[in-house]
């Protein structure tokens, strides 16, 4: 029999009614659009009553830009019963010691705070929050707060069916439920836990109680999931659902690669390519997504853009960890303990100086997607769990992760995914501990903050060699090519004086025996090997700028490349030295020199041998610029 598509296998158990929910109740499916539980039905009996007696929007919540923020989210705990390879970092993060968590008081206490300087929207989070044992008394205190609206939990789903229904009964009123995957071997790879079915389960047990839509958190990754944006969205055709696609975003400790990142517009390009009469639906007021239709669909998709078009100009949120400290922005690194501050016996108008402080030190718009994935700030675990991925990703071709829809249903493999995976990569003469495992360095990152503990070790796996200086040469801490917003852009040196700059890079070229005994005597058939790479590297000084984007034009004065032999190597050494008058410096141009020299000689000598290694491209010396000389040691 012909598999059917995982998106019909996956409806199909969505909607069934036959398998029974956890908590034993029976199965029942309300109209989309009836009520659901009485809390609902009080809450809509509130409202009246709120907009007749509304107040004037809080001063201490209002940050120097105008946005009111009228919604909080909450962190529960710091713990996860998954553990998910792009939330949380490799090496484990160290948790909180549990008598510096927010108690259950201290959380109501700071919701009745907020609540009452205008906050109606309150979303608990975690790590899980559904692992707390006191979440659905929490939701039922919350729920007891006049002038809150919505309350709302995002979950990981492995809890949900067998505590929604009492979490309704509370007062719970939205629900997002984060799945990266549609496939379930690839979840056990990604959070190495088993659960897609509980998963499942919950997404039908949150349609069943009438909750719609039921918002499904999506972080495309490529590589990882992105060929399964149509089977998501062909999901929303008979459910009730909102697939909310969320850009990759960087956090401490996911070793973020931009590379990884699929936009906003790449995302809307493959949904039109299939359903061309998607159409976009208005925006809400400080919604964070961009959402769409497809006619005739009972859901839609929507689109979170907070690496390529931020929303940072309507936003409303605030955050509280779970250990007290107030976040007034999710990439921001700076923090204020509150717990602390109540601890310490602190006033509600204390406690409402301090945070309106916190609210008024918040910046118009958080960082660019190349300087904030340098930026130190907490692992996402430790803010509110939300799917990001580890630094690569696994090959496109993976049978293990092909759309079995037995596995759908629920039937696991005989042995572990794990094991699986290692006989895979075994015979095929590849390492078993692939580096989209988790044990590779980390990739080179765009970044406007340099990290001198992070990717240094990684992008000269050898010892380094320390290099003199003379002057006062000094280093910044923010690339030069970056602008504020995270954007490449090149250097003004319109105010720069005038100066002689002098600048020497090298580079080796490892022949071997036989190539380098034929370059010695001059025997290539291609010709004179170290005439050639001589003038290739001149004729690259003079280029650079046409090279490399954004380098400046230097109108070189001179250029000298100088070739020698190494015997006791069986090498080629390589000195390329630029001089020009000007504003900015020369060692890219002496950098560039030496590299296609080297790179020269290797087509020169290829023929003979494949063998041949070029290595120690490096700058040795820089002179005449504002920061000093250089020499290396």
């Amino acid at each position: 029999m012909a598999a059917r598509p995982v998106s019909r296998m996956l409806e199909r158990l969505v909607r069934s009614s036959v398998r029974g929910c956890s908590s034993g109740a029976p199965v029942t499916q309300p109209h989309p659009g009836e009520p659901s539980q009485p809390a609902t039905e009080d809450l809509s009996r509130k409202r009246p009553f709120l907009k007749e007696h509304v107040a004037p929007f809080s001063t201490f919540l209002t940050d120097n830009f105008g946005r009111q923020h009228n919604y909080l989210r909450i962190s529960l705990t710091e713990k996860c019963n998954l553990r998910c390879q792009y939330c949380m970092p490799e090496e484990g993060v160290p948790l909180t010691p549990k008598a510096d968590l927010l108690t259950t008081e201290e959380i109501l206490t700071l919701a009745r705070l907020f609540v009452k300087e205008g906050v109606d929207k309150i979303r608990l989070t975690g790590g899980e929050p559904l692992i707390r044992p006191d979440v659905v008394d929490i939701v039922a205190q919350l729920h007891r707060l006049e002038g809150l609206k919505t309350i709302g939990v995002t979950t990981n789903g492995i809890n949900l069916a067998r505590l929604l229904p009492a979490l309704q009964k509370a007062g719970l009123t939205a629900i997002n439920i984060s799945l990266d995957t549609l496939v379930p071997a690839k979840f056990e790879f990604i959070v190495r836990r088993k659960g897609f079915h509980k998963v499942m389960e919950g997404i039908h047990k949150a349609i069943e109680l009438g909750y719609s839509p039921v918002k499904v958190n999506c972080v495309v990754m490529r590589g990882l999931n992105e060929d399964e944006l149509l089977d998501f969205v062909t999901l929303t055709k008979g459910l009730p659902l909102d697939i909310r696609f969320i850009e990759y975003m960087p956090f401490d400790g996911n070793k973020w690669n931009f590379k990884k990142m699929v936009s906003y517009k790449e995302m809307l390009d493959t949904i039109r390519q299939q359903w061309p009469e998607l159409e976009k639906l208005p925006e809400e007021e400080c919604s964070t997504a961009k959402a769409f239709r497809i006619p005739g669909f009972l859901g839609q998709v929507s689109f979170i853009t907070s690496m390529s078009e931020h929303f940072c100009g309507t936003c409303n949120r605030l955050r509280i960890t779970a250990d007290g400290n107030l976040k007034v922005c999710l990439f921001g690194n700076s923090e204020v303990s509150l717990r602390d501050h109540l601890r310490a016996g602190a006033s509600e108008e204390e406690l409402l100086k301090i945070i309106g402080a916190a609210v008024g030190r918040k910046k118009p718009r958080h960082a660019g997607m190349f300087s904030i994935s340098q930026m130190k700030n907490r692992p996402m675990i430790l803010i509110e769990l939300f799917l990001l991925l580890q630094d690569s990703s696994p090959p496109a071709s993976l049978s293990i992760f092909s759309r079995d829809p037995l596995h759908v249903q629920g039937l696991r493999p005989t042995v572990s995914f794990s094991s699986q995976m290692a006989t895979f990569w075994k015979g095929r003469g590849i390492p078993q501990t692939p580096s989209w495992m988790g044990s590779g360095c980390p990739q080179r990152h765009y970044s406007s903050h340099a990290d001198s503990d992070t990717n240094s070790k990684c992008l000269s796996p050898g010892s380094r060699v320390p290099a003199a200086h003379s002057g006062p040469w000094s280093t910044s801490d923010q690339l030069t090519h970056v602008d504020s917003e995270g954007q490449a852009a090149m250097v003004d040196v319109g105010g720069k004086p005038d100066t002689e700059r002098v600048a020497v890079a090298s580079a080796v070229v490892l022949l071997g025996p036989v190539a380098f005994k034929l370059v010695q005597q001059n025997q290539l058939k291609k010709g004179d090997a170290l005439v050639v790479a001589q003038l290739a590297g001149i004729q690259a000084a003079k280029i650079t700028s046409q090279l490399i984007p954004l380098c400046h034009h230097v109108a070189l004065n001179h250029v000298q490349v100088q070739l020698e032999l190494d015997s006791s190597r069986h090498a080629a050494v390589i000195q390329a030295t630029c001089r020009a008058r000007g504003p900015t410096g020369v060692e890219m141009e002496a950098l560039t020199s030496a590299a296609v020299a080297a790179l020269t000689l290797y087509d020169m000598c290829k023929a003979v041998s494949r063998d041949i290694v070029v290595e120690e491209v490096k700058l040795i010396s820089k002179t005449g610029g504002q920061r000093g000389d250089f020499h290396r040691a």
